[in-house]
């Protein structure tokens, strides 16, 4: 229950963000997603910050995918801050309603994915300095790194493709995502012939 809780928010926030992202990308918002708008980069071209919506869009492809698949819960949740205050204020700006309930009620989910690494913030805050020991975490691997950056390339590249072919391009983001769940096994198989080779 320990884990479970925090991997279960980071798995919910990690969705919430990741399908936020692809809906406003993909051809004719034809994405799953909870939150949007969806036509927020439509919208906000009118006032020539477009481009901007569309890296909105793309970090919450990309941070939601870090949540998501639960590698990256620390560098994922610390970057979620910053674009939640930034969607926050654009819709503050915009005067929409409800929304920016949400987005605090998402914020002080973060808050509580963040209060679980709380130990590696200390060294942070005194530049180096390791005021309590870091608890220990799972392993991981250079090539289960590698194996995630070709599930999250996958999900970039299935925005493209989504106007040539919308099949396609969700088989390309569904595999990404078990892609990138899958890194964690690259690292156990890794981890246990490391183990292997020492005891030879």
């Amino acid at each position: 229950m320990k884990k479970l809780l925090p991997n279960l928010t980071s798995v919910f926030l990690g969705f919430t963000f990741w399908t936020a992202g692809m809906v406003k990308l993909y051809a004719g918002h034809q994405f799953i997603g909870w939150i949007g708008p969806p036509w927020l980069v439509e919208r906000l071209a009118e006032f020539d910050l477009g481009l901007y919506a569309s890296f909105i869009a793309v970090c919450q492809i990309t941070i939601g995918f870090m949540l998501l698949t639960t590698r990256y819960k620390l560098i994922g949740s610390i970057m979620m801050i910053p674009m939640i205050l930034n969607i926050l204020m654009v819709t503050i700006s915009q005067h929409w309603r409800g929304t920016p309930y949400v987005l605090t009620v998402l914020l002080a989910m973060n808050l509580y994915l963040l209060w679980q690494y709380r130990d590696f913030f200390w060294p942070l805050i005194e530049e180096g300095e390791n005021g309590g020991k870091l608890q220990t975490r799972n392993t991981k691997s250079r090539q289960g790194h590698v194996t995630w950056l070709a599930g999250l390339g996958l999900q970039l590249i299935s925005v493209p493709v989504s106007f040539l072919n919308l099949p396609l391009a969700f088989s390309l983001a569904g595999a990404g995502v078990i892609i990138g769940v899958l890194s964690f096994r690259v690292d156990l198989v890794l981890l246990r012939k490391t183990a292997r080779q020492s005891l030879n």
